[in-house]
Order: C-alpha cells, then structure tokens, then sequence
C-alpha cells in the first residue's frame, strides 16, 4: 500500500512547509541531485489556478505542458486551490510527450512527495514534489499524469489553456505510456499549476500576469504561440547567463479590479492573484503586466485602474521583484468599444508610458495598432474579434518587448 502524507503550504506564503527543498528522498529512481556550478530554482512553466465545473472521481489526466528554460531536479507544484475538501492523488507521473495523449516510450517517471507516492492537499493549499534526477530540455512539451483517488471535490484547473490535455476511463493510468486510456479531450489543466527546475546561470523568471490575451485566446491550439511562448523562444536564443523562464499567468476574463471565481468565471482579481500564482513562485524576478482591457469593458473608470496598477506595484516592490506594465491594445470593432471605453484606454496607457511608476514599459498599443486607425488592430493581427491577437499579433507583441527591460533587478 503506498504512503500517504498531507502537504500544506499556505497559498499566500512563499514558505513551503514540511517538503525539504535539498533533501533526499528514498525512492531508488529519485534523489536530490548535485549540480556543478551555480545553479538556481526557476519556474519553467506554470499556468493560474481557476475553477472548472463537476468533479472527477478515480480517473487520470493528463496534462500537456510546454517548458519554458531547461534544467536540472524538475520538481512539480500541484494545487487544490480552489478545492472544498482534501485532495488525494496518489499516482503521478512525468514523461516526455509523444504527441497527442501519448507518452515518449521509456520517459514516464513516478514522482514522489517526501518519499512517498500519495499527497493528500487540503482545500486552498500547494504540493511541492520531491525533484527528478535528470534534465529537461528548454521548451520541450512534456504530459503530466495525474491519478485523483476517489472524488475530487471542487476543481483546480486552468480553463481555455489553447493546449489539448486528456482524461482517463475510469482507472490509474499514471504510469501508461500508450495513449489508449485517454479517450476524452480536454481544454482545460487540472491541478498543475507550475513547474520548477535548476537552471545554470539563470537570470530568474518572467512571470505574465494577465487576461486571455495573455493566456493565448485566437493563437492555434496545441501550437504554443501565445505572445508569452513567443517571449520563450527569444529568450532561449541567448546565451545561458541573459536566459529567463517564462511562467504565463494568464486567465481568460481576468481584471485588475475584481473576480469572478466559480466555474467559467474570469478568475480572481489580478489585485489577488499576484501573490498567489506569482510572488510564490521560486525565481520570478520580474512580473510583466498586461491587464484593464477587462476592467475597461466592465466599466471601470481610468482612475480606478490606475490604483489597481499602484496596488500591484507594492505589492511587488515590497517582495523585491520588478514590475513592467504592457500598454493595453486597441480594442475597435470588439464587444468593448464605445468612445467612453477608447479614452479610458488612452488615459491609462499614458499612465503606464509617462507616470515612470512601473519599472519599465512595453508598447503593446503602438506594436499592434492599425496606422490607418489607430483605434483598432491591424487586420493581420487578430482574427476578426477586434480584441485578441491571432499568431502574427503574438509574435508582434513578443518581438515589442526589449529583454533587457525584464532584467531590471
């Protein structure tokens, strides 16, 4: 019978209680490893915790995840978040995807918690797994598997990922490398909200906190070109010593302001989740704002969301990280326009250039904004909603950030 150990970490500490961060554990596939050289932890990926309707009962999923900066000691942080009752999953698994629901033959591996295979999460708590030996590559997909014993509660998940992830028949099918089991598709990451490793000569992570354009809404599924994957890619151009991780905390309808946190809901308020989906996450040296085109189509005034942004800038400067804020995009021809919403945009994004509040800034508008109208985004950037970019709109937005801004520690 395998062990069980309940893990707390309260979700608005950065402190992780009762899991070493170096020790070894027993497992005879697993150990801490040593890394010659300076190393340090990063978040390679991760993705916020939301709500996703129902429960899941003895089933698996499987999640697909594309890594950000490579390294060494992968560690796994899983969430219950949002959960209304303990969480037990009891088999968990790490492989290299093979595409689809299937795994690289002979990559799955068992991930422990202190040893053991089972962790038990209280309801709006974190586990953090003992680390793999081993490396991972930079932006390589991996499949996360994780087997939920018996009735799940309340779901932690990340809805609208872009990224097809797979549920099981009913069953632990962890340790399958085949596809088989995992007949139902799923547009939604269940329970993983990042992943960690041991980076060489890292300058750290850059966390995106933003709205489903940064989550990647009107970008081709499965394809990883949301702006923050495209930020990735340039980044791992560089040499080791200038390379970043890149964690995208984005939530499809997600404000500054205010939440909505139930199923199909925008999520917390950014004012919420920055401490915790971003400040306890290791290695985040910079957050990149790019968030209130929300908060303007709910009616916000321009004065209110610059609190918001005042807000999140202590909160971050008071944890010693940088914050660099993204003007908000033209929004001509969406749901949101009407001359009210286009000046409070305008006032904004001259706070967000000319208040020299933020650390630095990324000129989102000009990068993406039609010269004919400047109002609306260029045709060729967005696919037809007037409001999210489509590829090329990301890969503009990507190429407008100058990396040397988000090293401004």
């Amino acid at each position: 019978m395998s062990r069980s150990r309940t893990v707390l970490v309260a979700a608005s500490a950065a402190l992780i209680l009762g899991i070493p961060t170096s020790a070894a554990v027993s497992s005879t596939d697993q150990a801490s490893p040593t890394w010659p050289g300076h190393t340090s932890t990063v978040t390679t990926w991760a993705a916020s915790a939301d709500m996703a309707g129902g429960t899941l009962s003895n089933v698996t999923v499987r999640n697909v995840v594309h890594t950000s900066i490579g390294g060494e000691g992968l560690r796994l942080r899983l969430s219950n978040a949002k959960g209304n009752q303990p969480l037990t999953l009891d088999s968990v698994y790490v492989g290299s995807s093979a595409g689809g629901a299937a795994v690289r033959a002979g990559t799955n591996r068992r991930v422990t918690f202190q040893g053991a295979s089972s962790v038990t999460i209280p309801p709006g708590a974190i586990a953090l797994s003992d680390p793999l030996r081993g490396r991972i590559t930079a932006q390589q997909d991996l499949a996360v598997s994780i087997h939920v014993a018996g009735d799940s509660g309340a779901l932690t998940a990340h809805n609208r990922s872009m990224q097809h992830s797979w549920k099981s028949t009913t069953g632990d099918f962890a340790a399958d490398e085949s596809a088989t089991p995992f007949g139902t598709e799923s547009s939604a990451w269940f329970w993983l909200d990042a992943i960690l490793v041991e980076a060489h000569h890292s300058s750290g992570t850059v966390a995106t906190l933003g709205d489903s354009i940064t989550a990647g809404v009107g970008t081709t599924i499965n394809a990883n070109r949301r702006w923050p994957d495209r930020l990735a890619d340039r980044f791992a151009k560089l040499p080791a010593p200038f390379q970043m991780g890149v964690a995208n905390e984005g939530i499809s309808g997600n404000r500054v302001l205010s939440g909505v946190s139930r199923p199909g809901g925008a999520g917390d308020a950014a004012l919420t989740r920055l401490t915790r989906d971003i400040l306890t996450k290791p290695g985040v040296e910079t957050v990149l704002l790019a968030e209130g085109v929300n908060d303007i189509g709910a009616g916000s005034s321009a004065a209110d969301i610059i609190a918001g942004y005042r807000q999140l800038i202590a909160q971050a400067h008071a944890q010693d990280v940088c914050i660099v804020a993204a003007t908000i995009m033209p929004f001509g021809g969406s749901v949101f326009i009407d001359p009210e919403g286009e000046t409070v945009r305008t006032e904004v994004n001259d706070f967000i250039r000319h208040g020299r509040e933020f650390d630095d800034v990324v000129d989102f508008d000009v990068a993406t904004r039609d010269p004919d109208d400047p109002t609306q985004l260029r045709p060729a950037f967005h696919n037809g909603d007037g409001l999210h970019p489509n590829d090329a709109g990301n890969a503009a937005m990507a190429g407008a950030i100058d990396l040397r801004d988000l090293r401004c520690r």
